[in-house]
């Protein structure tokens, strides 16, 4: 072998080997893995590492794998901030996905802001990026959107007369505020305004003040398991007017804890329970198609709307990453640029003055029809 064969030969070997040992790239992620929010977290843990594992296989980013940190919050905000402050400390992440629900989030907000690390949260309360702040960024559509979805379903069947009954948490709060804050825009009157607590293992007696009025409709705001109690509770008291429930019900789990309560109850949702029934020129389609087939493949399970959320964050990631390197202020700027990202919730279009991203068209209006999900026309 010449001499130049051979140094071209050593060269190969030693920036092969230079990019075999790269440092990996640390992302973060706070999920309720266990708790009451469980139901939201596994799945999110389980798409988070499922992409991260499919994106290394394909050779990583620029040649460097991701090693995705993840820590169980159990739905505590307190456990939540304990755990962001270890992911920047000492594991020296350079963006966290997460937390799960909207009172974890709000909670680790002040913990990434004052550490410049970008955050892509999975949780839905409008607060969360309502106003902007600098290093948050949320994939779960806002509940204001939700809102609008049901209140245009409504004023098109010509309802005016609601009740709304809210779970007392931060999820609960958000949705109450932008429920009333809505109503007179779209001539909705609510006559009945409740809340129940998110342990209450019965809402018969709020229910019951709901029959003695004159409302059409009633808007369940909560996530599991206090909304499968209120529709249970509703079936049982023989309530015939038409239950709504907010998109944090959006998943199989759902129907399983209502049982056969869950007939007739509409939702607005992400696309992703409905995948199979979109027409071929939606834009989400194949990405959504794509997500419930490795799902299945992984876990033999269903891919659900909550999933979608942690898949939509790592990629967001991915890209921000490719385009801006692996640090936190090179992600953060990129992802505020991220423009036309079809992901699992909706077309994503971050701006220095949005940081949640998308638009009312992120949902569609289903309906429980024999124990599965249809479109509303």
């Amino acid at each position: 072998m010449s001499r130049t064969v051979f140094s071209v030969f050593l060269g190969i070997l030693l920036t092969a080997a230079g990019a075999f040992a790269a440092e990996p790239i640390k992302i973060g992620a706070l999920f309720a893995v266990t708790g009451p929010a469980a139901f939201l977290g596994e799945p999110e843990r389980n798409t988070a590492q499922m992409v991260v594992d499919e994106i290394n296989k394909g050779g990583g980013i620029k040649g460097r794998k991701l090693e995705l940190v993840v820590y169980d919050t159990q739905g505590d905000s307190t456990k939540a901030v304990q755990a962001a402050t270890r992911l920047i400390k000492e594991d020296n992440v350079v963006a966290i996905i997460g937390p799960s629900t909207t009172g974890d989030s709000m909670a680790v907000i002040p913990v990434v802001e004052k550490a410049k690390i970008p955050m892509v949260s999975c949780a839905a309360g409008m607060k969360i990026t309502d106003p902007v702040k600098k290093w948050v960024f949320k994939t779960a559509q806002n509940d204001t959107l939700a809102v609008e979805k049901i209140y245009e379903h409504l004023k098109k069947r010509k309802v005016s007369r609601v009740a709304i009954l809210t779970v007392s948490d931060s999820f609960g709060s958000s949705g109450r505020e932008q429920l009333k804050a809505q109503a007179a825009k779209f001539g909705i009157q609510i006559l009945v305004d409740d809340t129940y607590g998110p342990k209450d293992t019965d809402m018969t007696s709020q229910l019951t003040k709901v029959r003695g009025t004159q409302a059409e409709a009633l808007i369940c705001w909560g996530t599991n398991p206090g909304p499968a109690v209120i529709a249970r509770n509703a079936k049982q008291l023989g309530l015939k007017m038409p239950l709504y429930m907010s998109h944090g019900v959006s998943s199989k789990k759902f129907i399983e804890l209502a049982g056969d309560a869950a007939e007739g109850i509409m939702i607005p949702s992400g696309r992703v329970i409905v995948a199979d029934l979109l027409p071929k020129s939606d834009k989400q389609k194949k990405s959504l198609m794509a997500f419930v087939k490795d799902y299945q493949n992984h876990y033999r399970k269903e891919g659900d709307h909550f999933g979608g959320h942690a898949w939509d964050a790592v990629m967001l990631l991915k890209g921000a990453i490719e385009k801006g390197g692996a640090t936190p202020d090179g992600i953060r700027n990129q992802l505020e640029k991220t423009r036309n990202f079809a992901g699992i919730g909706g077309i994503f279009n971050y701006s220095p003055a949005d940081h949640a991203g998308l638009t009312k068209d992120a949902f569609v209006l289903v309906e429980i029809k024999k124990g599965d999900w249809v479109l509303v026309k």
